[in-house]
């Protein structure tokens, strides 16, 4: 499986947003979405805040695979659902949420950690 560099996982994951394009069943891509992004040990996470039912996590289900850009950075992923049973990551997952974003306020930060977030919750595996 493919993993991200260091200097990937650090670039990524201190920038702000992540613009984040899923891939057609006809391989074109959509119109890029700008959402979090956070790292946790050496993954990189999503979340949609409208839970499975948002427009871009659903596009992300119809080839599991996609662009993103942040941080300088440009690849094709892979989308792979974060394991629900696994609450220690997801747990880990929203201290970082909390931890990255707090600026904006518990009301805003609440939405990518909501039971409804958590279950759409994206790794995102890069493309080599």
């Amino acid at each position: 499986m493919d993993t991200w560099t260091a200097g990937e996982l650090s670039m990524i994951g201190y920038a702000e947003e992540l613009d984040l394009a899923s891939r057609r069943d006809d391989g074109t891509l959509r119109q890029p979405v700008t959402i979090w992004v956070v790292c946790v040990d050496d993954d990189l996470y999503v979340r949609c805040m409208n839970g499975r039912s948002g427009a871009w996590y659903r596009g992300t289900q119809t080839s599991h695979q996609g662009h993103i850009s942040a941080g300088g950075v440009e690849v094709n992923v892979t989308f792979a659902d974060a394991d629900p049973g696994d609450s220690a990551v997801h747990d880990r997952i929203d201290e970082v949420y909390r931890t990255k974003y707090r600026r904006y306020g518990n009301n805003i930060i609440g939405s990518v950690v909501s039971p409804a977030a958590r279950a759409a919750t994206i790794r995102l595996i890069p493309e080599r």
